[in-house]
């Protein structure tokens, strides 16, 4: 097995060690050849310019595909994400490829002004997030391909926790965060392998 992580910074690993990032918890606690193509400030968009030669070059048995939230930040159109994503999916497929898309987390809003900026509607972002995250579920059901949901377990998570045990910067996740996503995968892999 050959897996290939596709995303944005939260697949990339911003603002912590390496040894920290989900991707390499993964690698260590799977032991198969993982290749994260995580880039920051990534969109859908950038993820499908790239993704012939980051994924299907790289010939892996499955993929993690994760992005949309840079899109939403910068105003894109969820019906335009929900369309790279099809593609990407179907690039995967198309290729004898495993396809699994995962779900991104919701922005904290409160640590995200304090540490980016206020100048963006977190709060209607999130929104947007609830309702790709519906769009994800519905598209993984009807194409019977698996999907990891990061933001449920964020939300499960925030319900006893204080935001900062998950969170950097409202965005991106901590250390402690990249455990929760790195078991969120584990998980998927033990039922689906």
């Amino acid at each position: 097995m050959k897996l290939v992580c596709m995303g944005d910074s939260l697949t990339y690993g911003y603002a912590i060690f390496r040894k920290d990032c989900w991707v390499h918890l993964l690698e260590n606690e799977l032991n198969i050849e993982i290749i994260n193509v995580g880039i920051n400030g990534d969109t859908t968009a950038g993820m499908l310019s790239r993704s012939y030669e980051d994924i299907v070059q790289n010939t892996p048995t499955h993929v993690i595909i994760m992005g949309g939230t840079n899109d939403f930040i910068s105003n894109r159109p969820l019906h335009l994400v929900e369309e790279n994503i099809k593609q990407l999916v179907n690039e995967a497929i198309e290729n004898k490829i495993v396809p699994i898309i995962g779900i991104e987390p919701p922005i904290d809003r409160i640590l995200a002004e304090r540490k980016w900026t206020d100048a963006v509607d977190y709060d209607k972002i999130n929104l947007i997030l609830c309702e790709y995250r519906k769009w994800i579920i519905n598209f993984s059901d009807k194409k019977n391909i698996n999907y990891i949901d990061f933001h449920n377990k964020f939300i499960e998570e925030l319900k006893d926790k204080d935001p900062r045990e998950l969170y950097v910067d409202g965005l991106h996740p901590t250390p402690y965060g990249h455990e929760l996503m790195a078991k969120c995968v584990i998980n998927l892999f033990k039922k689906v392998l």
